[in-house]
């Protein structure tokens, strides 16, 4: 992983980090955005805002003094619908006309499973839902977003959110929050997925890429090698669920308290919610069972199947 002081930006720069794009650190920082959200723009006519990031006035100045003399922000992508990543798009378009694109507003993409669980009352964590976010422009997996002199193909990559998508730009992507340097993906039921994760996962890994930027953290040079190293960490996360309910049935907080020792206390609900991601993977799978109806404070037993 990045180690901190390798990634140390000053918000509201935009910084060129190859032709034709740019970088803007929103002012964020947190445990779960780390130095703060990125805001990608690219093009060098009309241009395309990625992820506009939090609802900040700070930003938003800091997005419109980056368009230079004979440019125009023409498109808004917005990656997912967490707050960190879509509140701004509406000021923006508001400020610029430009129309705001995303694979749909925050239930899209949900699988069945986890609209169950939403249903019978499990709210998200997190960095917490843009409920009102809404897109102009609808888009597919597969569809093609053309600018001037730049096109983005839409991936959609579920998992982190169900309308989470990346976008290829010719050999580099941008992953947004499914792949970053400095650290794992949160995966937190019911709007994380951890079996649309792990498909994600091995469907980016199938592609020859140079080159991720992610949605917070420095560029990744090595895509491959992070793809691999993120696919083995969940399945050494699952072997070490699996290993320890051999030894008794236990729920999700209690062995997030097993498993996560070096866990700062404050980061411990995620943990949890990380496991718990597990355990639904691994009860769709057939490898546990909860002894209860599904739910976050379930008991969870080795599948006797």
């Amino acid at each position: 992983m990045q180690a901190p002081e390798d990634f140390n930006p000053q918000p509201g720069l935009a910084e060129v980090l190859e032709p034709g794009l740019r970088r803007i650190l929103a002012p964020n920082p947190s445990p779960m955005t780390y130095r703060g959200t990125n805001t990608y723009v690219l093009g060098t006519g009309g241009l395309a805002v990625i992820d506009p990031g939090p609802d900040s006035d700070t930003h938003l100045k800091a997005i419109l003094a980056a368009v230079q003399p004979g440019q125009q922000i023409t498109h808004i992508i917005v990656t997912h619908s967490h707050l960190d990543h879509s509140p701004l798009a509406r000021g923006l378009s508001q400020a610029t006309g430009a129309p705001v694109y995303a694979f749909g507003g925050p239930q899209a993409g949900r699988s069945e499973v986890m609209s169950g669980l939403a249903a019978d009352g499990l709210a998200g964590g997190g960095e917490g839902i843009d409920r009102e976010f809404s897109p102009d422009v609808t888009v597919a997996d597969g569809e093609v977003i053309s600018g001037s002199g730049w096109e983005l193909e839409v991936i959609h990559t579920p998992g982190h959110l169900g309308n989470h998508i990346a976008l290829a730009w010719k050999d580099a992507c941008f992953t947004a929050d499914h792949v970053m340097g400095w650290a794992s993906s949160l995966v937190s039921p019911p709007d994380g997925d951890l079996t649309d994760f792990m498909a994600s996962c091995r469907r980016l890994r199938q592609r020859d890429w140079r080159i991720f930027h992610a949605g917070h953290g420095a560029p990744i040079s090595d895509p491959a090698r992070r793809l691999d190293w993120l696919i083995a960490h969940r399945e050494s996360r699952e072997a070490a669920i699996l290993a320890a309910l051999a030894q008794a049935p236990a729920t999700a907080r209690s062995l997030a308290e097993q498993i996560y020792t070096d866990t700062p206390p404050a980061l411990l609900k995620a943990a949890e919610r990380n496991v718990f991601a597990h355990l639904v993977d691994l009860t769709g799978r057939g490898r546990t069972a909860p002894q209860s109806p599904l739910s976050a404070s379930s008991v969870f037993a080795l599948s006797s199947g």
